[in-house]
């Protein structure tokens, strides 16, 4: 079964400072929840933007590595989604 990385896209990080870190604001999905390709699954804040986090493939949400209210950094894994065949 093949497992997909939820990250931050990489253009947010865009004319970011380097250390910069976004805070996790909250999640709309939980372990188990099946989502569609393009879902919204939660929302991030970064430099006073707030940023939608969707779903790179369709299937089942693995594992939140993030937890909400949590800070990350540029190319962090939030979640893993396990793909639909």
């Amino acid at each position: 079964m093949k497992v997909v990385a939820v990250k931050l896209d990489a253009q947010a990080w865009a004319d970011v400072e380097a250390g910069t870190e976004a805070l996790l604001e909250n999640w709309r999905v939980a372990p188990g929840d099946s989502v569609a390709a393009g879902q919204v699954l939660g929302s991030a804040v970064l430099v006073k933007s707030t940023l939608e986090l969707t779903a790179p493939v369709a299937g089942r949400v693995a594992r939140i590595e993030v937890a909400r209210e949590a800070t990350f950094g540029r190319g962090a894994t939030l979640a893993w989604i396990e793909a639909a065949d």
